[in-house]
């Protein structure tokens, strides 16, 4: 479907996008430009189904000149999200909340975010899977959750796993960095199996998460440099890479069971193919391929009550199809 002058879709009954692995379901604006059209307003829907459909180039300004989420939920529906891509919004990709029941598997994000929004932002109550997703290069935050500092009942509970997060949080700055995975406000997960590479930020888990029953490991951590220079404040800051991977300001702290990087080439995760940039552009092309190459430390080391492998490409079925 091609959305021409900045129209936003508003659903109030059922969104039920379901294409297949043969035949996608695409949705880009006229132009096909970053920010040119507004997305799915959710807000009012009885259920969201997306499935094996491409949605490219959201985000266009509202009437203040905001930009708008890829696809909004604020009420307690069933949202099911699975095999599908998203690419070059301006704002948060999927903003769920208002205790909306989730299901997030297998979804391709890319370069996404202009200056600000996270890839899969959830909150307020929202609770259920984010699994086997790809975040690469998002301005802020490649999984974010929370639930609220004034209402922290109903609570954000999320099983998080086997996603693969690369290269987000750049945009945003020192200012606000974003993460591959951030947790805070009375919001619980579990939070195994997820490679992350050259993040600002990798896992952040804020004093005001609900720490105690929080659970974590597993996880991989690599950078392809030592440093990097952030150029998005002056004067500059040079940022050592691997301090970032559990940053000083939370509180989470280094697994055994987690892979963690020493220097590069050290715990490498052997993708197929990745160019290495650390940051990159809010619409800028990518031929990346997360896939692992055979010898990836990731293999064999995941915890086996989510799958054995790291990282959102498995060896066995269940990972994801792109």
């Amino acid at each position: 479907m091609v959305v021409q002058n900045n129209a936003q879709i508003i659903v109030q009954g059922v969104l039920n996008l379901v294409g297949n692995q043969e035949k996608p379901i695409s949705f880009n604006s006229s132009s096909k430009q970053p920010g040119s059209w507004g997305g799915f307003a959710c807000d009012s829907a009885q259920s969201v189904t997306i499935k094996w459909t491409h949605i490219d180039n959201t985000g266009g300004p509202d009437a203040a000149g905001d930009p708008r989420k890829s696809v909004s939920v604020t009420t307690p529906i069933n949202v099911d999200i699975e095999d599908s891509w998203f690419t070059n919004g301006q704002d948060d990709l999927l903003r769920l909340q208002g205790g909306c029941k989730i299901t997030i598997l297998r979804n391709t994000i890319l370069t996404s975010g202009s200056t600000d929004g996270e890839a899969i932002n959830i909150k307020g109550g929202a609770t259920g899977t984010v699994a086997y997703n790809v975040v690469y290069s998002q301005a802020g935050t490649g999984i974010k959750m929370e639930t609220s500092s004034t209402v922290p009942i109903p609570q954000t509970v999320v099983d998080v796993y086997n996603n693969t997060l690369v290269s987000n949080g750049w945009r945003r700055g020192a200012a606000e960095p974003g993460r591959g995975i951030s947790i805070d406000l009375n919001a619980k997960a579990n939070i195994y199996n997820n490679l992350m590479v050259n993040n600002y930020q990798g896992l952040e888990i804020f004093t005001g998460a609900d720490t105690i029953n929080t659970k974590y490991g597993n996880n991989l951590f690599y950078a392809t440099a030592d440093t990097y220079t952030d150029t998005t404040v002056s004067p500059n800051i040079v940022i050592n890479l691997r301090s970032q991977f559990y940053p000083g300001d939370g509180v989470g702290k280094p697994q055994a069971s987690d892979l963690i990087s020493a220097a590069v080439g050290d715990k490498d995760p052997l993708f197929k193919s990745y160019d290495g940039k650390i940051a990159t552009a809010n619409g800028a092309t990518t031929s990346n391929d997360f896939h692992l190459n055979a010898g990836s430390p990731a293999l064999g080391k995941g915890n086996s009550t989510y799958n054995a492998d790291i990282g959102a490409y498995t060896s066995d079925a269940k990972g994801n199809k792109h």
